[in-house]
Parts: C-alpha cells; sequence; structure tokens
C-alpha cells in the first residue's frame, strides 16, 4: 500500500469512496482505473510474477482496485469482491465452517441466503438455527458448542428487523464463534459493523454499492488480516470472482454512494410519513419510525434509516398484489437499492423461497426499495397504488 492509500484513512467517507484503490494510472494519468479486460499476464520469468498477476480468477487490477476500496469505505484491513453476494455468502461459509458446524442465522433472512443454508449447505452437513436477532437472549439460547457463526442482516430483508450488533459481537466472542453482518440494506455509508466488533462484511454490490442496477457482484471485507487471506485463498479456489467489467460499474458506483444514500433517506421518510397515514396501510415496517422495536438501536448503530420500506395492506394478499400492478413509477421488479424506485411482493417474488418455512412472509406484504427521483412524484403515484 502506497503512502498515499494510508493517508486516506483519515479522509471523511466520501473522500475515500472516491479515491481510495483509485490513484491516476501510471502510464497514462486517467483518473479512472482502467477495465482489465484480460485473462493472463507476461510474467518476468518463471514464478515470477508481475505485480502480483499472473490470472484474473486470482487478481485483476481492476477488481483489485475495487477490493481496496471496499476495505477503505467499510474500515477493514481487507476486501475481496465476488460474482455476487450469494458467491460472497458461499465462500464465506466454505472457509469458516465444516460439516457438522451450527451458524445462527436471522429468523427473518433474505430467502436467497436461507436456500443457501436450507438446500445447498444443510446437504453439506453445515446446521443452522433461525433466531430473530433483535432477542439478546434467544441468541444466547442458540448458541451450540459447534455453533461458529451468527450471520446478522440488520436491516432485514424485507421485515426491516434491526439487530445490535456490537451486542451480538460480544455473544459470538464469548462463544468462540464470529459474527458476520449482511450489511446491504444500510450500505457503509450509513453503517459500518466492523467498528461495531464484526468480525466479517458482506454486500450485494448489486445494491446500494453499485446503485444503478446495471451490475451484479457481491463483496466480503474483513477486520482480521489472517482471515482475509484464508478468504483470498477459498475465493480463488472456488472461483466466483467478479469480472473487471463488473468491479469497474461498482467502483463507479461507490463514487457517488454518499449523496445517493442521502437522497434514499429523504424520499424514504417521506413515502414513510405518508404511508403511516393512509387508510389502506395496517403496518409500516421502518427503522425510522418512533414505534419501530429496534428503533433506538438503529439510531445509535446508524447514519440514517435507509431507503427501504415494508408495509401491509388492509385487503390482505390480492390488495398487495394490486398495489403492485397499479404503480407506475414504482417500478414491479426484484432487487433493490438502485436510482429508481422498486415495488415488489415478497411473498412471491423475492421470499418464495421461504414459502411454508418458519421464515414466510405475510402474504399482504409490498416492499419497496425507495430511488432517487423527485419525492412528490414518488408520493403521487403511491397515492394512486394504494387506491
Amino acid at each position: 500500500m502506497s503512502d498515499n492509500r494510508a493517508d486516506q484513512s483519515t479522509h471523511g467517507f466520501a473522500t475515500r469512496a472516491i479515491h481510495a484503490g483509485q490513484e491516476p494510472d501510471a502510464a497514462t494519468g486517467a483518473v479512472v482505473p482502467p477495465i482489465y479486460a484480460v485473462s493472463t499476464f507476461k510474467q518476468d520469468g518463471v514464478g515470477g510474477l508481475r505485480g502480483g498477476y499472473e490470472y484474473s480468477r486470482s487478481a485483476n487490477p481492476t477488481r483489485t482496485a475495487l477490493e481496496e476500496c471496499l476495505a477503505s469505505i467499510e474500515r477493514g484491513v481487507r476486501g475481496l469482491a465476488f460474482a455476487s453476494g450469494l458467491a460472497a455468502t458461499d465462500t464465506l461459509l466454505r472457509t469458516v465452517c465444516a460439516p457438522g458446524d451450527h451458524v445462527i442465522i436471522p429468523g427473518d433472512a433474505y430467502g436467497g441466503t436461507y436456500r443457501l443454508f436450507a438446500r445447498v449447505h444443510a446437504k453439506w452437513g453445515l446446521e443452522y438455527t433461525p433466531v430473530p436477532l433483535g432477542d439478546l437472549d434467544a441468541v444466547r439460547a442458540a448458541i451450540r458448542p459447534t455453533t461458529k457463526l451468527i450471520w446478522c442482516e440488520t436491516p432485514t430483508n424485507p421485515l426491516l428487523g434491526i439487530a445490535d450488533i456490537a451486542a451480538l459481537a460480544e455473544i459470538a466472542r464469548g462463544a468462540g464463534a464470529r459474527l458476520a453482518v449482511d450489511n446491504t440494506f444500510a450500505s457503509p455509508y450509513l453503517q459500518t459493523p466492523l467498528d461495531l466488533g464484526a468480525d466479517i462484511v458482506m454486500h450485494s454490490t448489486t445494491k446500494y454499492l453499485g446503485g444503478h442496477s446495471d451490475v451484479v457482484g457481491g463483496a466480503l471485507v474483513v477486520s482480521d488480516a489472517a482471515l482475509g487471506e484464508e478468504l483470498a485463498y477459498h475465493q480463488n479456489a472456488i472461483g466466483g470472482v467478479a469480472g473487471p467489467f463488473d468491479s469497474w460499474l461498482v467502483l463507479r458506483g461507490i463514487k457517488t454512494l454518499a449523496v445517493r444514500m442521502e437522497k434514499h433517506c429523504s424520499n424514504a421518510a417521506a413515502v414513510v410519513d405518508l404511508l403511516t397515514s393512509h387508510r389502506n396501510v395496517t403496518h409500516v415496517f421502518y427503522p425510522g419510525l418512533p414505534d419501530h422495536p429496534g428503533h433506538d438501536v438503529a439510531a445509535k448503530q446508524m447514519r440514517g434509516f435507509g431507503g427501504m420500506v415494508s408495509f401491509r395492506v388492509v385487503g390482505g394478499e390480492s390488495d398487495a398484489l394490486a398495489v403492485c400492478e397499479r404503480a407506475t413509477l414504482f417500478t414491479l421488479g426484484e432487487s433493490l437499492g438502485g436510482v429508481e424506485s422498486l415495488i415488489e411482493h415478497p411473498g412471491k417474488m423475492t421470499h418464495a423461497s421461504v414459502a411454508g418455512s418458519e421464515l414466510e412472509v405475510p402474504s399482504d406484504l409490498v416492499r419497496l426499495s425507495v430511488g432517487i427521483e423527485d419525492v412528490d412524484d414518488l408520493l403521487a403515484d403511491l397515492r394512486r397504488a394504494l387506491g
């Protein structure tokens, strides 16, 4: 790491997001890292790597730039970029767990994460227990001698549950386990779990980090260099790495993360004001609401309350589906965290994989990813959709 990069550790978030790992190109002076669309690199003799590069699965300069930036904005010592958030999660589980080990997961985990545990890693012999992570006594009660990892999402997807990261880190340490935090919903602009004691942070960089619904990717950031080396070994051995163009797109998105998150948060707050007073809405899930059970914890560990909002409607599943279909500016679609606003029905879309399980979501639930459009236009669209 150059002295210039080391000095950047004292800079503010937006400065690090724009500059970390992104010095002007030494050959041309280009201020944006080049896309190294290359699979192999000329070596300076047998076994003599040129700048640490030999084959782009193992390392690629564009991916290196992204990984250095990720480490900086999450306040970690090592960042690793993957082809998707689930590729990152799978690599983490195969690195820190073994058959017969046990993991605690959120009681309302993301459907894709649940599917990975229930349908893939369970066959490998990895055991898991869903627990409401906001209930610390329940977390303590679920700890086993074989527990190697607490997997935390905060806020959760799609019910916006909040977990106390610092308290979970203490529980994990006491049990000889690690704490991993899926920080996708908050983004490193709003929350830095490593500063609160977590061992690993995971992102679907598809979402707020990329920010423009044009890339799929994932990331891991760690606070321990030795764990970073283990993860890097498995990243290369398993091979689910981010390609150079995808890395470049995520790096470009990160540059505007700070300003985007401010707008996501302010627009979401206005949407919540509308929903909480609407006659066709029975409940709103948003950690910024004072009556949200995790509000105090969220206010303590987050810089803002985010751009994700979920709500339940009066008429049950049929009305929830109708709201999704009537919206026009809110695009009906999966994913989240882009500049455009999205609406979806979790029970039949992103969380269909948990139907019939203990993680099943309410059928009258609608989830919004509030974008950065003019807020008056978003509110008018929701009023029409809600009838």
